[in-house]
């Protein structure tokens, strides 16, 4: 039996023992197993197709296989075959991430063949390169070997994000250079076998990480986008607060030229889980991007139910006065059920707006805040607290799940403004927020013991005016 047939019978087995108290109705986890990074995200023969890293033979991370889903609308996902497993000699310690483009009627997806050198998870002793493998319906692939190799005196050197341009392959590659900064490789390519190295396309500077992960590359608006993964920045007050963290350099780059720098690298999202977003383009022109919701070296209490992972909701990207916005992607709408509404409700104290709210999302306008008001919020359950600091000026999400071992908070500045917008969804073991239309977002792993899921409005120090709120039940998006 060979190694996909190998992995594709451990997820057969594996299932029916899987436990769902935080298994997600609305986001793409996998079946079982682990899930890390989205590996290539991209619309072919009329419909979406979702890669990620995945380890079908546990919870943990393993050796890396690509799983992969499809869906119509990018909101309702079915699981596929295992897409690559990693039983080539350039690839056989993992299948690691990148990215997928068609090519004439082709699905090819180019990815990082990974090989340990020493002790297995010796990161001083690797080998990757960059691999193609391609296929015809977009479900069974043909590996075609190794298409890059990396310069002299790289060692970590993964993640290819490959789009056409000007009637070229492009290729970004995020690598560790031997002063261990981090650096984002642009390539051009022939053809998606035949490429030459272009130039360094950016680097750290001292303090900015020693690796930029899963780089992505994107015109949108009057700029181009550098979105990536750096790994090795130290926390500055309230930024940088995760272990790694993902964010965007905003400049100007044509084909041939060196990318100039305008705003330089800013978090996309202030929660505590989101790592490695990838974009593309949906079939109507939009910018779309996913991300892995967790984080490196933190509490997976999902792994007792045999899996472990999530992706982020897709989110539609655009450019507002020079800034990169998200917003949940439009066709998330289809999942609302009966809409209850509250208009004008004065808030003192606590306000008990749903007793259960484990699948659901939420779009609050506060009214003008009073200078009496020291904060206001929600509350889901006595674990999850988003509350806004009046006189401070910022927004914090607190966890507090003594029993395993998670009590911690993240904390963004909001411009003071009359009012405010916050969209927000929740699903079983997770929440996203949307502050002033998608200008800041945070995205979270919440653990609510079971039954604590409900939702509770609140104000500190004086009566604040809920100028209008609008509560959905969702319905499941999952096969």
């Amino acid at each position: 039996m060979n190694t996909l047939d190998q992995a594709q019978q451990a997820l057969t087995r594996h299932l029916p023992s899987r436990k769902d108290r935080y298994y997600p109705a609305f986001h793409l986890a996998p079946p079982v197993g682990w899930m890390n990074d989205p590996n290539g995200l991209v619309y072919f023969n009329h419909r979406y197709h979702a890669f990620y890293q995945h380890h079908p033979f546990s919870a943990d991370w393993g050796p890396m296989h690509w799983g992969h889903a499809i869906s119509e609308d990018m909101v309702h996902w079915h699981h596929q075959p295992i897409a690559l497993a990693p039983d080539s000699p350039m690839d056989c310690d993992g299948c690691f991430s990148g990215s997928a483009v068609v090519d004439n009627d082709r699905l090819a997806l180019i990815y990082t063949g990974h090989r340990w050198l020493g002790e297995v998870g010796d990161d001083s002793q690797i080998c990757e390169v960059q691999c193609l493998a391609t296929s015809e319906d977009g479900i069974t692939f043909t590996k075609q070997g190794v298409i890059v190799t990396p310069p002299p005196g790289v060692m970590h050197f993964r993640d290819p994000k490959v789009w056409a341009e000007d009637g070229s392959w492009w290729m970004v590659v995020g690598a560790r250079d031997h002063q261990e900064r981090g650096q984002v490789l642009l390539y051009r390519g022939e053809s998606l076998t035949a490429w030459r190295f272009e130039r360094v396309l950016a680097e750290a500077k001292p303090g900015e990480g020693y690796m930029w992960e899963c780089p992505d590359f994107f015109k949108l608006g009057e700029h181009h986008y550098l979105m990536c993964s750096p790994q090795g920045i130290t926390t500055q007050g309230d930024r940088f607060a995760n272990l790694f963290q993902s964010g965007v350099m905003a400049g100007h780059w044509s084909p041939g030229n060196d990318f100039t720098v305008q705003h330089g690298f800013t978090e996309l999202d202030n929660g505590h889980d989101f790592y490695a977003p990838q974009s593309f383009t949906a079939a109507d022109g939009r910018r779309v991007m996913m991300a892995w919701m967790d984080m490196w070296e933190s509490v997976m209490p999902t792994k007792q139910e045999g899996w472990c992972g999530s992706f982020t909701l897709p989110r539609e990207l655009s450019e507002e006065a020079g800034r990169l916005r998200q917003r949940p992607l439009r066709e998330l709408q289809a999942l609302r059920q009966e809409e209850w509404r509250l208009t004008e409700q004065k808030i003192c104290g606590d306000y008990v707006l749903a007793q259960e709210a484990s699948s659901a999302e939420l779009f609050l306008q506060w009214g003008p805040r009073q200078s009496s008001v020291a904060q206001f919020g929600l509350k889901i359950g006595d674990g999850v607290t988003l509350s806004y600091h009046v006189v401070e000026g910022y927004l914090s999400l607190k966890r507090d799940y003594p029993e395993l071992g998670i009590q911690d908070s993240r904390r963004v500045h909001i411009d003071q403004t009359a009012k405010q917008t916050w969209q927000i969804f929740i699903d079983r073991s997770s929440i996203e927020v949307f502050i002033n239309d998608g200008q800041v977002v945070l995205s979270s792993r919440i653990y609510p013991v079971q039954h604590d899921y409900q939702l509770r409005l609140f104000s500190e120090e004086g009566e604040l005016e809920v100028e209008t709120l609008s509560f959905w039940p969702l319905r499941s998006a999952m096969e």
